[in-house]
């Protein structure tokens, strides 16, 4: 049934930060220390995120100690796949086991299991070191696969934190910070695995990276107890129990089944040599497993009496709306972030440092963006913050399909024009970060934040690894098209005019790549005024929503 939010209602709240402590007129007094507490949350995710992007630098580090051959590079996919898949699994399950056993106590523990996968990670032998020579790049996986279910679990128990903390039409800007704090982490995680493994070398190379870990977590977990135990005035007493009737039951199974056909949906869809083919060489055995996993799935969502997705959620449409907004905002995010470094190799010859660089431009203004799509949000209304994000993100993708090879010289009042795009382009992902969250989140009923919260995180993380699929596939075919259309061109090394194959051969291949990366650019393009149009439609202004809302609770 459904039942509306009161805050005068004598029932108990199903709140599950009242595990912790009970809503009452002195948590909403307590501005600062509900600050306080939510950034202690999110601390734990800049982490995460840090540890998650270091991996990009301190791969081939990795490969070289654990005797992976360069022709074997595919070997080391599982390594990237394994924290996917297991940071998919994990959020069904964590939704659900903060909402029944309290926020605290979940957030703790995916700290412990992002710190256990650290040293499993740290602790990966080299393969041609007896005895450990079978449990070199297996144990590395298994490390990073241990990682993601600790980092990805982070993310869903912050949004919810923040759910619990703050009321329905203002928690956007505290949302807004959470994933501000989460994108700084994406930005600084390269460099800072670059750096602190170049100072480091003697004290174990990359594996110190992953080492810190440890007291970064121990750090983290102290952090949100303190700033718990502040917010809380029983603070000295133990922790309560909930009351029987005040969440809603979860089916466990539901959510098992769930994370497994999307973990196996990653393995099949995550492409594992993308030269070749745009997919897994597993993507039959785990394609078919994952089918079976989500029909099951399905049929227990249709014939349970307490599925793990309310059926009244998915009748909505405010919630259908910020769900596919939100998917196609993570395909056309993993478009940016995979082209943009790509075209700064392939077209504009820079070095991978220079193209992360390139990168930069883009990924500093979403936090940025996170921040302000957040505080307008609340004054603006989340339906047109989300459309404006993206029509910006759209513009930015229309811009770069005019991109040629001699873009980075341009100037604008001498700032280079390309570096105003990339950071408008980021800006407008970041904006629509907390609306498209905060819709989800106000729907639910607060015994269920965690779930709802969860199912934020997962559709965008879908939106990119299908993205990145569909890029990888179309990429393929377009570039090979392109390239084979004109006359055959042919390399004969020590013939006489082979300076002028080369530079024949390497002018096709420029021609093609800048081509191939127009008609992905204005591909994103149309998918990110979709999810203009989809927001505008679907989403609710924050006022109409808190006030004449009814929660999905069944």
């Amino acid at each position: 049934m459904s039942t509306r939010i009161s805050t005068s209602s004598s029932r108990p709240s199903s709140n599950p930060l009242s595990r912790v402590t009970r809503r009452a007129p002195w948590l909403q007094r307590r501005g600062s220390a509900r600050w306080l507490l939510l950034l202690a949350a999110a601390a734990g995710l800049f982490v995460a995120a840090l540890d998650a992007y270091a991996v990009v630098t301190l791969l081939p580090k990795m490969l070289f100690d654990l005797d992976v051959p360069v022709d074997r590079i595919e070997q080391a996919t599982p390594i990237v796949s394994g924290f996917l898949a297991g940071y998919i699994v994990v959020m069904p399950l964590i939704g659900l086991a903060s909402d029944v056993h309290g926020r605290t106590a979940v957030y703790l523990g995916a700290l412990a299991a992002f710190a256990l996968g650290s040293i499993f990670t740290a602790s990966a032998a080299y393969t041609g070191e007896p005895p450990y020579g079978l449990i070199g790049l297996p144990w590395l996986v298994a490390g990073r696969v241990l990682q993601g279910v600790g980092g990805g679990a982070l993310v869903p128990v912050a949004l919810a934190l923040a759910a619990d903390l703050f009321p329905a039409g203002g928690r956007s800007p505290a949302i807004g910070a959470i994933s501000a704090i989460q994108e700084t982490g994406s930005v600084l995680g390269p460099l800072y695995g670059a750096v602190l493994a170049a100072w480091a070398e003697t004290l174990g190379s990359w594996r110190f990276v992953f080492w810190a870990n440890l007291p970064l977590a121990l750090a983290c977990a102290a952090g949100f107890v303190v700033a718990q135990r502040r917010l809380s005035p029983m603070s000295g007493q133990r922790t309560q129990q909930p009351e029987r009737g005040e969440v809603p039951p979860a089916d466990w199974l539901g959510a098992v089944l769930l994370g497994i056909g999307l973990a196996l949906l990653v393995v099949a869809l995550y492409p594992d040599d993308p030269a070749h083919r745009a997919v897994s060489a597993f993507f039959w055995p785990a394609g078919v497993g994952a089918v079976v996993a989500l029909g099951a799935w399905s049929w227990r969502q249709a014939s349970d009496l307490a599925p793990v997705i309310p059926r009244r959620l998915l009748r909505s449409r405010v919630f259908l709306g910020a769900s596919l907004a939100n998917l196609l905002a993570g395909g056309g995010l993993m478009v940016a972030l995979v082209d943009i470094p790509l075209m700064g190799r392939g077209v504009f010859n820079l070095t991978q440092l220079d193209s992360a660089l390139l990168l930069s431009r883009f990924m500093v203004a979403v936090p940025l963006g996170a921040i302000l799509g957040g505080l307008a949000a609340r004054r603006l209304g989340g339906r047109w913050v989300a459309a404006a994000g993206m029509l910006a993100a759209a513009g930015f993708f229309a811009l770069l399909a005019g991109w040629n090879e001699h873009e980075l010289a341009r100037r604008l009042v001498g700032i280079r024009e390309a570096d105003l795009v990339l950071a408008g382009g980021g800006l407008g992902f970041g904006l629509v970060i907390a609306p498209l969250a905060t819709a989800v989140l106000d729907l639910a009923q607060p015994g269920r934040h965690g779930l709802a919260a969860s199912l934020v995180v997962l559709v965008r993380t879908l939106g990119m690894l299908l993205g990145l699929s569909a890029l990888t596939a179309f990429g393929l075919s377009r570039f090979y098209q392109l390239f084979n259309a004109g006359p055959a061109l042919r390399l004969i090394p020590g013939s006489p005019d082979f300076t002028a194959q080369k530079a024949a051969f390497d002018a096709r291949v420029t021609q093609a790549l800048v081509a191939e990366y127009h008609s992905i650019f204005l591909i994103a393009a149309a998918l990110c005024v979709s999810g203009a149009v989809v927001a505008g439609l679907a989403l609710v202004d924050s006022a109409r929503s808190t006030a004449g809302r009814t929660t999905a609770s069944r």
